[in-house]
């Protein structure tokens, strides 16, 4: 079985219950997630094992986000600890239409913004992997952030693996012209992009008569070997559509369409990813849009940011022309 490397942070989430204001809350949920940390646990559900690098300070917080990363099956012997640094936070504030949930971020000194190159010894960590994942997030977090996601990615293609990033723009992080500047370098070092329809302009300006034709020139125009767009259509807060395409250089790979009542948004384009690297590990990328679009269904019906499913689920949900909504018992 290939085994799949993530680099990225990991923070603590915390959301008012139900769909009270941060401001108006006496209390939070509080749970973990990131980008790259969804996506190794995606991973692992589908029966791939994955491991994370990331950084996390020696105190409550951090063990708590370590605990985590235990629980779920991830690998976590390359997390590195650190005296001089915080736990990242975010808050999440789930609205109903007309108002829309937003993410207000508190991540500034996080013991992942902290690092730099020296930390990870790229050469000496990916000999144990197959496949190397990091995203925008993990990039546009400081210039040392930067540069690990950057010889990181250089080393694992110069090691023979592939390699993968979802573009995971953040307006809140960077700006358009810093995160085209910082990350077009980094493309040369990427087999399979995964972006969405609003992320792909932002960052890299390319339009086109409709996503398929954009798919095709991102491939020309940076040399992937396959990019990925999820489209989201938002319907109602409550109520989303959702699909995938993915175009490989030869044949455009659609899927259908799912109509989603959402739970918690959060992390269903990680899980879409994970799926979709599970696709490129077995060499069948029609497969990987099936069943990335599966677990981002399923995601959206989950609290947190974290998809927690197992193969069967994802599968029989990917395979199926309809879907039963009967209790399971």
């Amino acid at each position: 079985m290939k085994i799949v490397l993530t680099f990225g942070e990991i923070m603590l989430r915390l959301s008012p219950p139900g769909n009270q204001r941060i401001e108006q809350a006496g209390s939070f949920d509080v749970m973990v997630g990131g980008a790259e940390f969804n996506v190794a646990v995606g991973l692992t559900g589908l029966g791939v094992p994955s491991a994370f690098v990331t950084a996390l300070p020696d105190n409550p917080p951090g063990r708590l986000a370590a605990a985590e990363i235990r629980r779920s099956g991830v690998d976590d012997r390359l997390v590195i600890r650190r005296d001089d640094a915080r736990m990242g936070i975010y808050y999440v504030e789930f609205g109903a239409s007309p108002r829309p949930s937003r993410v207000i971020y508190d991540r500034a000194g996080s013991a992942v913004s902290m690092l730099g190159p020296a930390d990870v010894d790229w050469d000496k960590v990916l000999g144990d992997f197959d496949h190397f994942h990091t995203t925008g997030v993990a990039a546009a977090l400081s210039e040392g952030c930067l540069k690990l996601a950057g010889e990181g990615l250089a080393c694992a293609k110069a090691a023979g693996l592939s390699t993968s990033f979802d573009l995971n723009y953040r307006a809140r992080l960077w700006s358009e012209e810093e995160a085209q500047a910082s990350l077009t370098p980094l493309m040369s070092h990427v087999d399979h992009l995964v972006t969405t329809e609003e992320d792909m302009w932002r960052v890299f300006k390319v339009k086109g008569t409709d996503y398929d034709q954009v798919a095709r020139k991102l491939v020309e125009q940076l040399g992937f070997k396959s990019v990925a767009i999820t489209l989201r259509e938002d319907i109602s807060v409550l109520r989303n559509r959702w699909t995938a395409i993915a175009w490989d250089g030869s044949t455009l790979h659609r899927d259908k369409t799912y109509d989603v009542e959402i739970v918690d948004r959060v992390g269903a384009g990680d899980a879409f990813t994970a799926g979709y690297i599970y696709g490129v590990l077995m060499d069948d990328l029609a497969l990987g849009v099936r069943v990335g679009n599966a677990m981002a269904a399923l995601k959206h019906t989950i609290p947190g940011d974290v998809l927690y499913c197992d193969a069967a689920e994802v599968m029989a949900l990917a395979e199926s022309e309809t879907t039963s909504l009967r209790i399971q018992r």
